[in-house]
């Protein structure tokens, strides 16, 4: 059997509180209590609709620790991507990004369309709604191969604002 999803990913971070504050009231996150009996500098968060036992930890390694360097000097991650399953959900998101000063770009990928953010540390991430397979068509299919400008409003148009997303592709399709 192989690996089958990313289940958790876990970062260091400069100032735990702040990256739980920015996780928490940007994209919903909510601290889960299963930080070992007296370990300090250490966060467990799950995402909103989750049902992974968490999907983020958080190490702090204080406020002298530099900013990565990876993918300008050195090897590393360069982003992590989780799905929201609406178009009104991006829309949602984009505006907290950006009102939180996270929001660094976004993009049309043809099969997904995603929002880059960035948070304290200055670790990338992306948001993504996935269109769902029977949605799939030439156009969004061929566009795989290009990076198109996001326009949010009219990928609401065209596919509806609460068209579950990724059903046949990361969600199962009902049987």
């Amino acid at each position: 059997m192989g690996i089958h999803r990313l289940n958790h990913a876990v970062l260091y971070v400069s100032d735990l509180e702040r990256s739980v504050a920015f996780y928490a009231e940007v994209l919903g996150f909510r601290r889960v209590p299963m930080t070992p009996d007296g370990f300090r500098g250490a966060a467990f968060l799950q995402a909103p609709d989750s049902t992974n036992d968490h999907d983020l930890g958080l190490f702090e390694v204080g406020a002298g620790a530099g900013r990565s360097a990876a993918g300008r000097s050195t090897v590393g991650l360069y982003h992590l991507a989780w799905e929201v399953d609406t178009l009104d959900d991006l829309a949602a998101t984009a505006q907290r990004l950006a009102a939180a000063g996270a929001l660094v770009g976004s993009s049309d990928h043809g099969t997904t369309k995603s929002l880059y953010g960035q948070d304290p540390d200055g670790l990338e991430f992306e948001v993504v709604w996935l269109v769902p397979a029977d949605l799939l068509d030439d156009a969004a299919l061929s566009a795989r191969k290009r990076i198109g400008r996001l326009d949010l409003d009219a990928e609401r148009r065209r596919y509806g604002g609460q068209t579950r997303g990724g059903i046949g592709i990361s969600v199962p399709a009902a049987r």
